[in-house]
Parts: structure tokens; sequence; C-alpha cells
């Protein structure tokens, strides 16, 4: 029998006893000084990132030169950098006296309020050009409220010293820190992390990368699986706590797991009264509009259909799990026939996270004619699903399996109507959702496009953008779509990241080009940005999101050339 070694509660105490005596100084630390903490934390980021993305290739099983190591620096030492750079921006502009958010920003759009929050700089635009993100505020929100209550505790609104507690997530390595940063610098809470035993080899990155914060008694990371969270979560000395992780994970917090877990429910007598945010995932799809593709459309979007899967091995909260196509449009088993291909052809890597393969194995016991590709590793297609309980359909599969449901719809006003429907009633989940739409057809279907827009019930919409881009980015809130409870958690409450910290926020669309530069030019959707470096099929991606995270911690000039050179290359 092995021993489970006891839990070692005297450490957790110590930490959180340090974060207690030193809550009150975080409070009334000046904005300029917490600016220039920010632009000291950008050179460890810098340094770091070798060791970071060796170390999370290693345990995903790739070496760190491999292909599949690209979307390790984009989903570590890039998106820190990148967030902490959108901190900075807003930061330094109050700073200056100027609002958070320019006023051409913040405008009313047929009644409703919305904000553009990317491109934020003149980089952004040229980095990511023709990708844009708006976020659309809660119904009755006015321009006015908005401007006035961006940065709020920035602005006057002061906050009470306090302890929150990150329980960190064991898929991602940014999720853990960019939530460290959320507590600190938009909820003004002094932070201990709780790092996920799936990527506990992250810690002592992390506590280089917020080396002033831990000395300074502001932040504390810690080792642990659920004994240590349950431990946490009761703690006296917690304030607040976010949890990134599973539905079930929240109710086990909430409501426990014993015999009365149920009653507390019921009754809404939750174990645990403090604030609770979250973000939980759930079944996420992306939605295929008919239109004029060409033979290189297909291409691309298979690429980018794939990649919503393939990233991280489809162990993402936003991974695309289903496809929601139109049954009546010959592009549809074109469009199946690229992504068998890519599927095919990729180069293999495993399932890495634990009970992958058993999840797996009940998607293939549901649906023994499940196509299987890969060599050395399960890549499921499930071409059509038409049972309504299907588990593909309830159950999030957290690895890679893919699943096709066909909807009626011979054009854009006819189809969409149908898959938001599918979407919002049939999908457990509203953390994001992907629409891919021609141009043309947008054009075409104004009317029937910006309703499937405004109807998604998701906190992250991707307009021919997969909707994960919006966690990387920093400006974009990410989070579930308002409306669940801590009765009926779904994909969570609130948001995290959200730079310009925007109250009352319902959802965040984004946007991106249809065709990759210069092709662009001929669907309609022109633009500088070639194949984006994170799609799965990006021959350069390594070396791009490299030169990308070092010129987003240095902000040296000289170093686009090299960035632009090996974009075009991919």
């Amino acid at each position: 029998m092995t021993t489970v070694p006891a839990l070692d509660t005297a450490s957790l105490d110590r930490a959180l006893a340090d974060l207690r005596a030193n809550a009150g100084s975080w409070t009334v630390t000046p904005l300029a000084q917490r600016i220039g903490l920010l632009e000291r934390m950008l050179p460890r980021i810098d340094a770091a990132a070798p060791a970071l993305v060796a170390d999370a290739a290693r345990a995903k099983g790739y070496d760190a030169t491999a292909g599949w190591a690209a979307e390790d620096w984009v989903t570590a030492p890039w998106a820190l950098a990148q967030t902490v750079g959108a901190y900075l921006h807003v930061l330094r502009r109050i700073a200056a006296g100027k609002e958070p958010l320019p006023a051409r920003a913040v405008r009313d759009r047929d009644g409703r309020t919305v904000v553009d929050v990317f491109p934020a700089t003149v980089t952004d635009r040229l980095l990511l050009n023709g990708f844009s993100a708006q976020v659309w505020t809660r119904p009755g929100t006015t321009p006015e409220r908005v401007r006035e209550r961006a940065a709020g505790p920035y602005r006057g609104t002061a906050s009470r010293p306090a302890v929150g507690l990150v329980l960190g997530a064991g898929n991602v390595p940014a999720i853990t820190p960019l939530d460290v940063l959320h507590k600190l610098y938009t909820e003004g809470q002094v932070v201990v992390a709780k790092t996920n035993p799936v990527n506990g080899y992250l810690r002592p990155h992390f506590e280089k990368v917020f080396e002033e914060f831990v000395d300074r008694g502001w932040v504390r990371f810690v080792d642990g699986g659920a004994e240590a969270g349950a431990y946490l979560t009761a703690h006296d000395h917690v304030d607040a706590i976010h949890v990134t992780g599973s539905e079930r994970t929240h109710d086990a917090i909430v409501w426990g797991t014993d015999e009365r877990a149920d009653e507390r429910r019921r009754e809404n007598a939750p174990r645990i009264g403090k604030p609770l945010t979250s973000e939980l995932g759930g079944v996420s799809p992306c939605i295929v509009t008919p239109g004029p593709w060409s033979a290189a459309d297909f291409r691309y979007q298979a690429e980018h259909i794939v990649t919503g899967k393939m990233n991280n091995s489809g162990h993402n909260c936003v991974a695309t799990q289903i496809l929601l196509v139109p049954r009546d449009w010959d592009g549809t088993e074109r469009l199946l026939a690229e992504i068998r291909r890519l599927l095919r052809d990729l180069p293999p890597r495993g399932d890495y996270y634990p009970g992958a393969a058993d999840r797996l194995d009940a998607v293939t016991r549901v649906h023994p004619e499940a196509e299987v590709f890969g060599d050395g590793a399960c890549r499921l297609l499930v071409p059509d699903i038409t049972d309504p309980d299907d588990p593909m359909l309830t159950d999030e599969v957290f690895a890679s399996a893919l699943g096709v449901v066909r909807l009626p719809g011979e054009d854009a006003s006819q189809f969409l109507p149908r898959a938001v429907e599918f979407a919002n009633t049939r999908l457990p989940g509203t953390l994001g959702a992907t629409l891919l739409i021609h141009p043309r057809t947008e054009r075409a279907h104004r009317a029937a496009v910006n309703e499937a827009i405004s109807a998604l019930r998701y906190g992250t919409l991707g307009v021919n953008c997969w909707s994960a881009f919006g966690f990387l980015l920093g400006y974009t809130p990410w989070g579930a779509f308002p409306g669940h409870t801590r009765q009926d958690i779904g994909s969570g409450i609130g948001f995290v990241h959200n730079a310009f910290m925007l109250e009352d926020v319902e959802k965040t669309v984004l946007r991106a080009p249809f065709a990759p530069a210069p092709r662009g030019l001929l669907t309609g959707s022109p633009s500088l940005s070639p194949r984006p470096p994170y799609f799965v099929t990006n021959r350069t991606g390594c070396t791009t999101m490299r030169r990308l995270t070092t010129y987003a911690a240095r902000r040296r000039v000289s170093a686009l050339p090299g960035i632009f050179l090996s974009a075009l290359r991919g």
C-alpha cells in the first residue's frame, strides 16, 4: 500500500499569515510603484521563457524545438508578457491624467454599448493587423456609465486589504499567473496561488517572474492537490477565491462531497460563503456558415478548426468539440475531407492530461464508427452526430475528439438561426464559441449575421477567430456569459484579465481576417497578417512566437523585421 503524506498545513498557514500581514501595504502602494513592478517583471518573463517552454514541452512529451512547442510559447511567456503590457498601457494612461479608455472607443451600436478594446496601440495594429475585439456590455448600460466605471480601483474606488486564493489549472501554463495579476491589479488583493499537480513543475518559474511580489509578501505560490485546496478554501485568512477547473471542482468547494451536498445545494446553503469566481469550460462549438468558399478557403479554415481541436491535445476549456455544419451545403464534405487530411498528417503527440485515454475510450464505445487518425496518438472524428443525448453533446471530452452535427439551411439566413439555437440550448457551457463566415456571405446576409452575433450566449465569440485567442490578449475580459448561479454554475461566474477593468461585461466579440495575406484581398478581408503562428500547421510558429515574446518583453523596434520575416515563412 502507498502511504499518502500528511498535508503540511503549517507551511500553508505561514504563507497565509505572511499575506495577511502584508495585505495593507499592497493596498496603499502608489500607482507609480505598481507600474514599476510590472515594468521590472517583463525582463524576468523574457529570462524565464526558454526554460519554462522547455519544461512544458518535456512534460507533454515532445522536444522544445518541435513544432508543437509553438503553443507553449503562446500560452506561457507570450500571453503573460502581452497581458503585463496591456495593464501597463492602461495604468500609464491613468498616471498621465487620461481616462483609461479613449472616448471614441466607447459607443452605442444599435442600442447596445460596445467598447473597442483591441487594437489598443500602434504595435497591436501592426503585429495583429486585421484582428479586433469589442466588449459588449449588458443591456441598459450607457456609454457614459462604462467610461465612468472603467478602472475604478485607480479612479477613486478604494479597495480593502484582502487575501485572494487562486486555484490554478493544470492545462495551460499562463492561467495561474494571469489570474494572480487580475487579483493583484484589478481586485486589489494579495494572493496565495495553489499550483495544480499536473503542472506543478511551473512553480519555480512563477516565483522567479513574481520575485518582487513574493519578496514583499504580496504573493505566495504553494503546491498540493485537492486536500490542500480544500484546506485553503476554508481558511479564515482567505477572503475570496478564484478557481479554474471543472463544474465538479466548483461544486465540491461550494456544496461539499459528503452526503449533505445535495441538500445544501437545494437549500442554497453553501459550505463556503466567500466571494467565488470561476472559469469552468463546457462543450464549445464552431459554427461553419455556408458561402462561396474557394479550395484555398477550405484548406485554411480546416487548419483553423483542427488548431481549435488539437492545440494542447484538446486539453483546453474552449477546445472546439462540436462542428456545426450545413447539411445541405456542398462545401461540408469538402471541409471534412481537408480536416481528415490534417488529422492524418499532423506529427504524432500524446494526450497527456490525466483521464484523457478513458474519455476517448468512452467516445469510441458510444461511436464505434468514429474515425481514428494519427500514428501513436488517438485523434477521433465523429462525422455525424444525431442523438440529442449523445455524450459528445453533453460532456466535455477535454481530449482530441471532434464531433460533427449537421443542421438544415441552404444559406446563411436559414442556417444561422438553427445553429445559434442549437449552440445556446443543446450544448452545455457558455465560455467560448467560434463562427466562420465568408466576408461576401456576411455582406449578403448582414441582418442574419448581426442577429447571430448578438444572440450567441458566450463570454467570448470569435468571428473567423478561435475564441481562445481572447484568453491571450489581456485587454479582453475572459469568462462565461453572465447568468450562471452557484447552484447551476455552468461555465462559471465572473471575468478575469480585462486590463481596462470594465464593469457590466456581457461578452467579447473577436474578429480576424477570413483569409491570410495576401489572399485576403480576394475574399474581402484585406490585412497584413499571414497564417497565424498559433496554427498547428505553421512551419515557423516556434521561431515567430519566441521572437514575439522577446518583443513583448523588450519592445525593441529593431526586432520587428525578424518577426515579420519568420511570420511570412509560416
